[in-house]
């Protein structure tokens, strides 16, 4: 069966209480799915770039033209025959779209809505979109304790700066601490997050999460074969560096993972790179959302999301006054 190539829109604003939305479109009568929910877009037709496939779908669509757009994921998805519709495969080419010109319109009859990524209340939604939607819910950035080498008063005060600044989740990874030490210091951690809505996750130790009433627990990638069932009450990661690892925690069902190292990192010298497009590769063959770790800055971010990354996890640039 040959793949239909299309074009998928992630239109987002911040709406009155400057939380992130994005806009969903119900199938309209006639199509196959009608009814259903879709990201905006549509097929891209023979000698058309996916780009102007993009912005020939949103005028026709929504009467926009977007004019600041972030390729994001690519994801090959096989629909079953509907009562409406056969079969058929299609190459997602999605893209994030934060400005337009023009006014958002309904012009083919569809249903139109802003959603946030953490409560959707439209249904059905397209298969094609659920791993989509569950990689949404997260942040762009990762933000990663570094206590060891900036020390307590500089590191809180930085924390505090980046939450101001709208980082949402953070990994307490401290191996230098004893116990005890490690869990005043994850209390403070998330005493400090939570009036943010900030997740914290602790590494590593599950029951040390569920004591210290963490969001949840990062689990390294020795920690991750162990592993035989996931903590229902938990978020839950893991760090990956090869297409095993991925395998592993995709049958887990985890919330997310961290591939490194993408770049030569100071905590690692001797592990060798992958490169951007050996995580495009590892990225490309799972549907859980990723962060690229490993030498990572913020002006990394758009090169990350462009080769299918959620985001960035960053350990010493949370030191940075402008990590967001």
């Amino acid at each position: 069966m040959m793949a239909i190539d299309v074009a998928v829109a992630i239109l987002q604003r911040k709406n009155a209480a400057g939380q992130s939305e994005f806009l969903l479109a119900s199938r309209p009568a006639g199509k196959g799915w009608a009814g259903w929910w879709e990201f905006p877009g549509g097929k891209i037709e023979e000698n058309e770039t996916p780009e102007y496939a993009l912005t020939r779908e949103l005028t026709e669509e929504l009467g926009i033209r977007p004019t600041q757009t972030q390729p994001w994921l690519k994801r090959r998805f096989d629909y079953p025959a509907m009562h409406d519709s056969t079969a058929k495969t299609v190459n997602l080419h999605f893209y994030f779209v934060d400005a337009w010109q023009g006014e958002i319109s309904a012009r083919e009859n569809q249903l139109l809505s802003w959603q946030s990524p953490r409560n959707i209340t439209v249904e059905p939604i397209l298969p094609a979109n659920a791993p989509i939607l569950k990689a949404l819910a997260l942040p762009s950035v990762y933000a990663i304790s570094n206590l060891a080498e900036m020390g307590e008063e500089t590191f809180f005060a930085s924390l505090k700066s980046q939450l101001d600044g709208g980082v949402r989740l953070v990994q307490v990874r401290e191996k230098h601490l004893k116990k005890d030490a490690f869990m005043e210091f994850s209390a403070q951690v998330i005493a400090l997050a939570r009036p943010y809505g900030a997740k914290v996750l602790i590494s590593e130790d599950i029951g040390l999460a569920r004591e210290l009433g963490a969001d949840g627990v990062h689990l390294p990638s020795q920690a991750l074969w162990v592993l035989k069932t996931k903590p229902a009450e938990l978020i839950v990661a893991a760090s990956c560096h090869d297409a095993m690892e991925l395998a592993h925690a995709e049958l887990l069902n985890l919330d997310f993972v961290v591939l490194s190292p993408v770049k030569s990192t100071l905590s690692h010298p001797e592990a060798e790179p992958l490169g951007w497009q050996k995580f495009a590769q590892l990225a490309e063959n799972i549907t859980l959302p990723i962060y690229a770790l490993g030498g990572m800055v913020l002006n990394d971010l758009p090169m990350a999301l462009s080769y299918g990354a959620r985001g960035i996890a960053i350990q010493r640039g949370v030191a940075s006054n402008s990590l967001l």
